[in-house]
């Protein structure tokens, strides 16, 4: 099914003009491996109760909305925190906690949000205007919060009554919709944020069809059914234990075991395999998100800090990082490592969205031979060594020596650093890294896949880099209400990313997350969280 994103101002979806690109390949093609996100459990007979195991291929960070910055996070809060918005099967927002899309003022300046009533926290606290406002003001202003960004310039959150937010902003934000359909827009309990302070997420209190239990470092999390859930009668399991397994064929060998009952990330080394047991159930989804890595221009005082040139030819010329990407055949690279199961990625912009013509996802060439010269001309010895981190894992580590074997073509010398997930969480934000190979899951707005990355002082600026220019265009970009005009900025945005290369984009992953035929209701969309909290065990009578 074709994504499309929201219309008009919530989220400024443009259909643009295809636009031809110098010196590029062919537009990114999506995958032919069909789509499958899923079913809701609808009429079907399923079990009451019931404890589900799901493998986790990776550990989260703090299970904290306003701090985390790990997709696996994500998969957890699904299930205990809801949020204002949310996105549905066919790519669109849809309200959440919300009760409808937000309204806004002719000036676009003032943003109204009507949310549930009659709703109560896990801890019983209720859930109205002023709890929102609570959240929504600490994802604002919070030490280390990885949201600010991502919510816009705004000057004051405020309540009208109980059951309504109203956001008022210095200039129009087209994106708040969008950041509201992630953990921009959990909500969390303010009792449990004023006992717990800064130690939230280590007690995670919010709004969902589950409540969180207990976690052992490194081993598992815990959540068990919330009987206050405002939605309790379709919440069928009474736990689900999110069990660390790295290993994606430790998962598979799991899931063939009964041990566990799904698990994501599964190995494209294995999806054929997966797809064809009778016993099991492969999802298949396209990606907002894109993987590539991060390259440290000024990021020495950590992520959102003033950026400090960092003193390397890498960091300091253009052209060693553009060389750099003229060395990598993406489409090449997939084939080889991925077994054609995910797609090559060139730009932030998804092939999933509207805003996917061929300026805006067009690949560079591919030219080793103009790499070499970029490499002579810059004055550096070849091979030019680089230092990336790479997580720990086989797929990542066979794609980072493809990689590297591809690269040597074009003059540079890859050393590979095989790094745990959340030491490399830490060195992202620390800027403790010279390159880190090291994706996102995406945003149905540029915005969030652009923006959060790039813009001066961003909390989520890893690299540290600073570009006046493309921060006025992305401004331009997300404070207009024009569809056509926010189009036409993001291909201007697009072309001076390439120009400069804080990030190279590589390849975009589809969402492969295998499950039990005794399990029905796991779907998962293109913003690639896995959704558990409706799930239930199949009924006997008709396993």
């Amino acid at each position: 099914m074709r994504i499309r994103l929201l219309r008009a101002l919530a989220l400024g979806v443009t259909a643009l003009a295809v636009a031809s690109c110098s010196h590029s390949q062919a537009p990114v093609a999506i995958a032919t491996h069909a789509d499958d996100y899923g079913q809701p459990v609808g009429d079907q007979q399923v079990q009451q109760g019931g404890d589900l195991v799901m493998g986790l291929s990776n550990d989260p960070d703090r299970l904290d909305p306003t701090t985390s910055s790990s997709l696996y996070t994500r998969y957890v809060m699904s299930t205990i925190c809801e949020k204002l918005y949310d996105n549905n099967a066919s790519g669109n927002l849809v309200p959440q906690l919300a009760t409808e899309l937000p309204r806004f003022s002719d000036d676009g300046l003032t943003v109204t949000i009507p949310i549930r009533t009659g709703v109560s926290f896990a801890d019983g606290t209720p859930f109205d205007a002023a709890a929102v406002r609570t959240s929504l003001r600490r994802h604002l202003s919070m030490e280390g919060s990885q949201r600010s960004a991502e919510l816009g310039p705004i000057a004051e959150v405020e309540t009208d009554g109980p059951a309504q937010v109203v956001i008022h902003y210095r200039t129009p934000f087209a994106p708040i919709t969008a950041a509201l359909a992630d953990r921009a827009g959990m909500i969390m309990s303010p009792t449990a944020l004023k006992e717990e302070g800064n130690d939230f997420g280590d007690h995670p209190v919010c709004v969902g069809p589950f409540k969180f239990a207990q976690r052992t470092a490194q081993t598992s999390i815990v959540v068990e059914r919330d009987p206050l859930y405002y939605d309790a009668q379709n919440v069928h399991f009474d736990t689900i234990t999110y069990r660390i397994m790295a290993d994606p064929k430790a998962r598979t060998a799991a899931l063939h075991s009964g041990a566990i009952q799904v698990a994501d990330t599964m190995s494209p080394q294995d999806a054929d395999a997966l797809s064809t047991d009778p016993r099991l159930h492969l999802l298949v989804s396209g990606s907002f998100g894109f993987q590539g890595f991060y390259l440290n221009i000024g990021n020495v005082d950590g992520a959102g800090k003033t950026p400090k040139q960092i003193d390397t030819p890498l960091a300091k010329d253009p052209r060693i990082r553009q060389a750099l990407s003229l060395s990598i055949d993406r489409q090449a690279l997939v084939d080889k490592a991925f077994k054609g199961w995910y797609d090559p990625a060139c730009t932030a912009i998804a092939p999933l969205t509207s805003y996917a013509t061929q300026a805006s996802t067009a690949c560079p060439a591919f030219d080793p031979e103009r790499s070499r010269r970029l490499l002579a001309e810059a004055g550096v010895q070849t091979p030019y060594p680089i230092s990336m981190q790479v997580m720990n894992v086989a797929d990542q580590l066979e794609y980072a020596q493809v990689l590297r074997d591809a690269v040597a073509a074009g003059g540079f010398d890859l050393r590979i650093v095989p790094t745990e997930y959340s030491a490399m969480l830490d060195a992202q934000k620390r800027g403790t890294y010279e390159a880190l190979l090291l994706g996102w899951s995406g945003r149905l707005d540029p915005d969030g896949n652009i923006a959060r990355f790039l813009v001066t002082g961003s909390t989520g600026n890893y690299t540290g880099y600073s570009s006046p220019s493309l921060d006025d265009v992305l401004a331009w970009a997300a404070h207009t209400t024009s569809p056509a005009r926010r189009g036409a900025l993001y291909e201007q945005a697009v072309r001076s990313i390439a120009r400069d290369n804080p990030y190279i984009y590589t390849y975009r992953l589809r969402n492969l997350t295998a499950h039990s035929t005794r399990v029905t209701g796991i779907e998962v969309y293109a913003d690639g969280a896995v959704r558990l909290g409706k799930a239930a065990f199949v009924s006997e009578r008709n396993s």
